[in-house]
């Protein structure tokens, strides 16, 4: 049976040279970077010119990236540390309904210590609309959080607007933006588009699971999150994950110098894909920007079957996909970010997000293009809900 992998959105394979990269510090060099000794001289050189590399990819100065275990714990060190580190200026955040859950959790928790915050709704494409967001600005706002591009539909936000309309508004509020979906896949630079914080992770750009990195820019007045240890400038405590360190660096240069073949690689399977999809199957809904999108991003909607059955036939069929996020993959409620869309739930219930990857291949579509059809016939020929004639 030949297996398909579109779920790249959700985490990548290791790259070949990541790997050769981190396995001298999982056998070898098996130094702590704290220790004074050649062996941890050797380890904390090793995740300076890994700090280095994530900072070249950023367009940041290396002492302005701090190494975190994801880019969930980059989420929650950016709200949790200004909130708290800004509590006497203001109490009121400013996020968006369709963040990851990393901000929308941390976001509540927030609110249970006192602090307001405002979900902003987006378009029917998920866009931002830059007149939310400026009159829900207040002088008790100290933080806006916005994500860089959507994990589940693969909208791609005019983050570097927003946050002028933010810093022209008042430019003390900090700035973060959740921009683990488009690290290394899309031309991020920090300086341009001016964010406060960015949130990245290793394993969306084949780097190792377990490992991400927060930018913090100089000057931001921010809390540590992680306490109990000198590392990290301070600003996050624990032994350093050294391999893991070391393969985020090797993956964010390897992204710097594919990214713009990467990105063609994708798109142009990302569009055959869904023209496919919307020329082999009737009632279906793209999902997202149809053109402001990340290059690998599928997303549709399909009426009248559940996308929990979509994704076990198309498992039974070797390929393997998502209904959304990863991280709610075992929830029953709709996708909070197709009901903030718009999507009625009934339908958002059918939804699938086709995530590519840089080892995908036109074979590969053609291949989905051939049984996901099939398989939505069978599912619409069980189902009570379909009505006559479709």
């Amino acid at each position: 049976m030949r297996r398909v992998y579109m779920d790249h959105a959700a985490t990548t394979g290791v790259h070949p040279e990541v790997l050769v990269e981190m396995l001298p510090y999982l056998k070898e060099n098996l130094g702590n970077p704290s220790s004074i000794y050649s062996w941890g001289r050797e380890a904390k050189a090793a995740v300076e010119k890994a700090r280095a590399r994530v900072a070249t990819l950023l367009g940041a100065q290396a002492a302005e990236i701090v190494f975190t275990s994801g880019g969930t714990e980059a989420d929650n060190f950016a709200l949790f540390g200004v909130a708290r580190a800004n509590r006497k200026k203001g109490n009121h955040i400013i996020t968006t309904k369709i963040e990851h859950h990393a901000v929308l959790h941390a976001a509540q928790e927030l609110e249970k210590e006192g602090f307001r915050v405002t979900y902003l709704p987006v378009d029917k494409d998920g866009l931002v609309r830059g007149e939310d967001l400026e009159q829900a600005l207040t002088p008790e706002t100290i933080l806006v959080s916005i994500m860089f591009a959507n994990n589940e539909v693969g909208t791609i936000e005019p983050i570097g607007e927003l946050v002028k309309i933010v810093k022209d508004r008042n430019p003390d509020i900090i700035f973060h933006t959740d921009a683990v979906q488009a690290v290394g896949i899309i031309p991020i630079d920090v300086r341009e588009i001016g964010v406060d914080l960015l949130s990245l992770s290793g394993h969306k750009i084949y780097g190792p699971k377990g490992v991400g990195a927060l930018y913090i820019r100089r000057g931001t007045n921010i809390k540590p999150f992680v306490v109990g240890g000198a590392q990290e400038r301070k600003w996050r405590a624990g032994t350093e994950n050294v391999p893991g360190i070391v393969g985020l660096g090797k993956a964010a240069e390897l992204a710097g110098i594919e990214m713009t073949e990467r990105a063609q690689h994708l798109t142009q399977l990302r569009q055959a894909l869904i023209e496919g999809i919307q020329e082999k199957i009737d009632h279906v809904r793209l999902n997202g920007h149809p053109t402001k999108r990340l290059p690998g991003n599928v997303n549709f909607s399909f009426e009248f079957v559940e996308g929990e059955s979509l994704l076990l036939n198309l498992d039974l069929a070797g390929i393997a996909a998502s209904s959304g996020s990863a991280c709610t993959s075992g929830s029953l409620e709709p996708s909070h970010v197709l009901i903030a869309l718009g999507v009625p739930p009934e339908v958002a219930h059918g939804s699938l997000r086709l995530t590519l990857g840089r080892e995908n291949t036109q074979e590969d579509v053609e291949h989905v293009l051939t049984v996901l059809p099939e398989i939505v016939a069978k599912l619409r020929s069980m189902s009570p809900l379909v009505p006559e004639g479709v």
